[in-house]
């Protein structure tokens, strides 16, 4: 029995595959399944057209087999099987849809001095697989119409031999000779235990079409067995590992919401009802079934580096990607669920993603999909967009101050903001909507909580005129709409700082009180920038504002964050000139300065208490104010 060489590509593979430390290992059984169930759809089909061959689609099936003492792990099946020259052709060069591809990144990564071993698993390299962790693998395969079996046999890189052999039906069996421990314990000797093996195929092949049996130990109660003195023996007995028919894959009007809501809580371990399940299904440029979940809650680690997005991904009910990052926008990163087409490559690397049509296709889809979902839900139920939004706002703001707000307007109707006229929160085009005819800005004001800003005294002179003003209380509310600019043709505008477009103060007015400014200003000194008539004020006798630039909350930020600013907010100091508190300051300049400084000191602590700064020396601002009694 002459010894066969394999070609030059394959002898360089499956040396990697023999030497790598690649660490996915377990993804062998996947590939060998895959094979195994696509000869048995070769054999179905041509059952299909062939009625004398006399077999039906529940004939078929794929078994596992563990022999613990020889160490081998056999996956047969009874598909179509192969011939001695299939066996040469198909076992001796690489798969064919990963050939090419594979050659070609090989001399890529020889030019870029890229580790060899991190090419592996991501072409078609399905049965070479197995080398990774089997150090002898026969293949005995007899096809169908042929009399006569093949033993195709392989220890190492330097090649195989073919010889006849016998096998009593149509089939193969892929006999692979489980290598011993290494270094790291129960490395290889868990693919010849039963319960680590059904683990796999549940994770990998649980959707594979036909059933995937394999003997499996279980007590059996023997005779004479009491609760008082139980006897039991440990029995085998074949069992069905895989599910088959995939719950994505079956009609909704058959599926009742507790099974979905059952699979969500199995799948991605999470206790919670989702709030959201919406099944897909779409035949046409590309075919795919999916099922999508919205969480109801936040998961503990959504908002850290830790956090891992992405649909689970499978291509004719195989799994192929945990997480398939590239499904999703990022603004929809949350959504949880799996995606199945039969248009996909079983060996799909994340190298070729973003190349590749077909996952395109699917993920464009995909967000129209989740998009109609989201919109549907604010027309229809508000109170569960609401959640949505409580849960996961914080990542679409995130996902609109991105790339310089590459993104903004596909997100700006999907943002909720809280409104002081309707008392919850609202749409940008909810309050549009109710704007007043002659009003120039959308107002809003920030600060650590809505009863806070509800108090501030600059938003008095709004609600007088019956302005409607959005409270920002997260952080990056006030990023966000910097970023936004405007909404359709109007600017956004804080009711705490700049020109309100509401008319200032009456001239006549201001010079009167021009002389008071200038004393505070003065008093002060470089801790304001500006002292000015307050044209917001109403009750109140001062504020603090920082004009058009940087805003106090921005500020605030970047401290909390610990980043540097490249520039202060600004300190304009705003009065109300009709409040009696500036009249005492007015009256004082001349006849009391002294005792007028001090009042000046007091409005300027105020104003930077009422903004939320800190004041600069509390234990002195306690003494001024003890002073004046």
């Amino acid at each position: 029995m002459q010894k066969q060489e394999f070609k030059a590509e394959s002898r360089r593979l499956l040396d990697l595959m023999v030497n790598s430390i690649y660490t996915n290992k377990e993804i062998f059984l996947r590939e060998i399944i895959s094979n195994a169930s696509d000869a048995i759809d070769k054999m179905c089909l041509l059952a299909l057209s062939d009625t004398s061959i006399g077999l039906a689609r529940s004939d078929f099936e794929i078994r596992l087999t563990i022999d613990k003492e020889k160490r081998t792990l056999t996956v047969s099946d009874n598909g179509i099987g192969m011939s001695e020259a299939e066996m040469a052709e198909d076992l001796g060069t690489i798969a064919f849809s990963g050939s090419a591809q594979f050659k070609e990144q090989m001399q890529q990564n020889a030019e870029e001095g890229v580790s060899e071993a991190d090419i592996i698993g991501r072409f078609g390299v399905g049965f070479y697989s197995a080398f990774m962790v089997a150090d002898r693998i026969e293949v005995v395969s007899r096809r169908y119409g042929e009399a006569v079996a093949h033993r195709w046999v392989s220890e190492d890189a330097e090649g195989y031999t073919i010889e006849e052999t016998e096998r009593e039906t149509q089939g193969t069996d892929v006999i692979m000779h489980i290598r011993p421990d290494g270094e790291e314990k129960d490395e290889f000797s868990r693919f010849v235990r039963e319960y680590p093996v059904y683990k796999l195929v549940k994770k990998y092949s649980d959707y594979v079409r036909f059933p995937i049996r394999m003997l499996l130990p279980r007590p059996k109660e023997l005779e004479g067995s009491t609760p008082e003195d139980p006897k039991f023996e440990e029995v085998f007995e074949w069992e069905t590992l895989n599910s088959m028919v995939p719950l994505w894959k079956r009609r909704k009007t058959e599926v009742e919401a507790e099974e979905y809501d059952r699979f969500y809580s199995e799948t991605f371990s999470d206790p919670s009802k989702p709030l959201r399940c919406l099944p897909v299904s779409v035949d046409g440029r590309i075919s795919y079934d999916a099922l999508l979940y919205i969480p109801s809650k936040t998961p503990g680690d959504y908002y850290s580096d830790d956090y891992r997005p992405g649909l689970q991904l499978y291509s004719s009910g195989i799994l192929i990607m945990e997480r398939c990052e590239e499904l999703l926008p990022d603004y929809l990163n949350f959504v949880r669920g799996v995606v199945d087409s039969p248009d996909l490559s079983l060996n799909i690397s994340r190298e070729f993603l973003q190349h590749d049509r077909q996952l395109k296709l699917i993920a464009d889809h995909l967000e129209k999909k989740l998009r109609g979902e989201l919109e549907r839900m604010l027309k229809s139920e508000r109170e569960s967009y609401e959640q949505l939004y409580q849960n996961f706002g914080r990542q679409l703001k995130l996902c609109a101050l991105e790339d310089y707000g590459a993104n903004k307007e596909n997100l700006q109707d999907l943002m909720l903001f809280w409104s002081d006229r309707e008392r919850k929160p609202v749409l940008l085009e909810e309050y549009f909507g109710r704007m007043k005819e002659d009003q120039k800005y959308i107002y809003y004001a920030s600060g650590e909580t809505l009863e806070a800003i509800d108090r501030l005294p600059q938003t008095e002179v709004l609600k007088d005129g019956g302005y409607e003003i959005l409270y920002l209380v997260d952080k990056l509310d006030e990023f966000v709409l910097d970023m936004f600019r405007k909404y359709k043709d109007k600017p956004f505008r804080s009711a705490l700082d700049g020109d309100l477009g509401l008319g200032g103060a009456d001239a006549s007015d201001a010079a009167l009180s021009q002389a008071g400014l200038d004393f505070i200003k003065k008093s002060l000194g470089e801790r304001v920038d500006e002292v000015k008539a307050s044209p917001r004020l109403r009750s109140h006798p001062v504020c603090l504002t920082s004009g058009d630039g940087i805003s106090f909350e921005m500020e605030r930020y970047f401290k909390a964050v610990g980043q540097e600013m490249p520039v202060r907010a600004k300190r304009i100091l705003e009065i109300n000139t009709e409040h009696k508190a500036f009249r005492a300051i007015d009256s004082l300049m001349t006849a009391d300065p002294d005792k007028a400084k001090k009042y000046c000191e007091i409005l300027f602590n105020q104003a930077l208490l009422i903004a939320g700064l800190p004041i600069e020396d509390p234990s002195g601002y306690t003494d001024l104010l003890c002073s004046l009694w």
